[in-house]
């Protein structure tokens, strides 16, 4: 049986490629699994540094197994433990202490979008659209798409994109502030790898920190906040890492992180 998910590895950069594309990828329990068990894999391997999520086919990832949802909707259970799952991949993505770039083709809907939001570094191809489409189904967001789009865009912007169910082409998500950058499409995940490999050259545990304080950050009032990083960044500046850093910038060479 095909996997669901196909793993690789490009110097430091750890490659999770979604890989059911005669489904545009739609999200079932095992393609959530397996993409949080990919993600352990990934962050107990000393020589990935950096993630890139990218899929095959035509589109990146058009939502939730539709047809494995209508499987069980008569299970108030099954239904909680199928948005549980990807509750927890996504959380998985967002938490991890290695930096998590997406590389997006064509469209990203939904669940599709959902999964978007979870990363830290979004690239999309010029032909690519975004949207959440699950009003359009009667559906509602059930992976933290209406708590992360919202802190994302804003209130205004994402309660009329929930409303609406339109899609948004790369140049628009781009202002929105949904994705980093758009690249051509034939250069895509060329582009997005180069990225994470600048990213591997960076402090692993300076970055790490970075997605902590941004994460835990988010929720808590300014003074907080700065509390937090104060108690973070006050043992940071005693590190190695930090050591090594300044020694290359005395020395005017690149640091080598370990």
């Amino acid at each position: 049986m095909e996997s669901v998910v196909e793993l690789s590895q490009q110097g430091a950069v750890g490659i999770i490629t979604l890989n059911r594309p005669e489904q545009f990828n739609c999200l079932s329990m095992a393609l959530h699994e397996a993409l949080y068990e990919a993600m352990d894999q990934f962050e107990i391997d000393s020589t990935i540094r950096a993630v890139l999520i990218a899929a095959n086919g035509k589109h990146f990832c058009t939502g939730a197994d539709l047809e494995e949802i209508s499987g069980f909707r008569d299970s108030d259970e099954d239904i909680r433990a199928f948005l549980e799952t990807g509750h927890d991949t996504l959380r998985k993505l967002e938490t991890s202490p290695l930096p998590v770039v997406i590389a997006q083709q064509g469209l990203a809907l939904a669940g599709g979008l959902e999964l978007i939001l979870a990363g830290d570094v979004v690239f999309a191809g010029k032909s690519a659209k975004l949207g959440d489409q699950h009003a359009q189904f009667g559906l509602v967001p059930g992976w933290g798409g209406s708590q992360r789009l919202t802190r994302l865009i804003g209130r205004r912007r994402a309660i009329e994109l929930m409303f609406s169910a339109r899609w948004l082409d790369a140049e628009q998500a781009l202002d929105f502030g949904l994705i980093n950058y758009v690249e051509e499409d034939d250069s895509l995940f060329d582009s997005a790898l180069a990225y994470c490999q600048q990213l591997c050259q960076r402090s692993s545990v300076g970055l790490a920190l970075m997605k902590q304080l941004s994460d835990r950050g988010l929720d808590m009032p300014l003074e907080q906040g700065l509390a937090l990083e104060l108690d973070l960044a006050t043992p940071a500046l005693r590190s190695d890492t930090v050591s090594e850093g300044l020694k290359a910038f005395a020395e005017k060479r690149a640091p080598k992180f370990i």
